[in-house]
């Protein structure tokens, strides 16, 4: 079986999910391939042919189209993984879909799902069974996806749920968006705040059924927070970027979690933010948001 290490990111074009792979490039070891994932082609392949030139980088870096909103796509390339290398070791799910804050929310709200929920739910359900023992599976959520930030109503869907029953109640909010009746219902206007709830839910679903293997092989499954980042994708939403930080910088604190040498049993399956724990019941509802966003 092949010993080299085998990394892989989704959403990695620009941005964040660009700045994790040239950190993974410059950490990991020359026999160790990492594998630079987008939608577009040309934008994939000329990304990794940047980060292979970049002076730092140690590991090998390949383009891959992946959609991943195409959920068999995301089969096959695990699948692959586990045939071809005997599985993956680091596993970055980090793709998003850019919003500006004139957007109609319902309009948008199927795409915003498909790709931030539907897919992240692929990646745990088929990257999950091909991670090496050892491995890092994490999902770059936010602050936003503790439990408190929801209508207490909703908190029963998320709290506990399994993944089949985060997937369910995911698309019982997508259907209440379509028939209008999501208010009524307690969801936000605001697309972010359920779709990291649900993200960070579907991360401790997986991790709570796998934690006593995954814990004595030193295999961490976790969601990430990185903070305030200056990317095209969050900048139309803040007025004030003065705390806000490069790529580059967000990227360290994820890929310390990566590398650190032991897995601290306190982080696994949690939302990790700067290298501590969230409170999963931590949050208010972000009232302020919605009044800002149209329907």
């Amino acid at each position: 079986m092949n010993t080299s290490r085998i990394a892989l990111v989704t959403g990695a074009n620009q941005g964040l999910g660009r700045a994790l792979v040239e950190g993974l490039a410059a950490r990991m070891h020359p026999d160790d391939l990492v594998l630079l994932t987008g939608r577009d082609d040309r934008r994939v392949t000329d990304a990794a042919h940047e980060v292979n030139r970049l002076p730092g980088t140690r590991a090998r870096v390949e383009g891959r189209v992946l959609d991943v909103t195409d959920t068999e796509a995301i089969a096959r390339l695990a699948d692959e993984l586990g045939t071809r290398y005997g599985g993956a070791d680091i596993v970055i799910s980090n793709a998003v879909t850019r919003m500006l804050p004139e957007d109609s929310q319902a309009e948008r709200a199927d795409e915003f799902i498909d790709v931030s929920n539907t897919a992240t739910h692929a990646v745990l359900r088929r990257f999950g069974p091909v991670l090496r023992p050892g491995g890092r599976l994490l999902v770059v959520a936010s602050g936003l996806g503790t439990l408190g930030h929801l209508d207490p109503r909703l908190h029963k869907l998320f709290d506990g749920a399994s993944l089949d029953q985060v997937e369910y109640a995911v698309e019982s909010w997508r259907s209440a968006i379509h028939n209008n009746t999501s208010a009524e219902a307690g969801w936000p206007r605001w697309l972010n705040v359920p779709s990291k709830v649900a993200q960070v839910a579907a991360v401790r679903a997986v991790a709570a059924a796998r934690r006593e293997r995954d814990l004595a092989t030193g295999t961490l499954i976790a969601s990430v927070c990185p903070g305030m980042v200056d990317t095209a994708t969050s900048r139309p939403w803040f007025s004030d970027f003065s705390q806000a930080q490069s790529p580059a910088d967000a990227a360290r604190a994820v890929l310390d979690v990566v590398f650190a040498e032991n897995v601290d049993p306190v982080l696994y399956g949690e939302l990790i933010r700067f290298g501590k724990a969230l409170d999963w019941r931590d949050g208010t509802p972000p009232v302020e948001q919605d009044r800002m966003l149209k329907p």
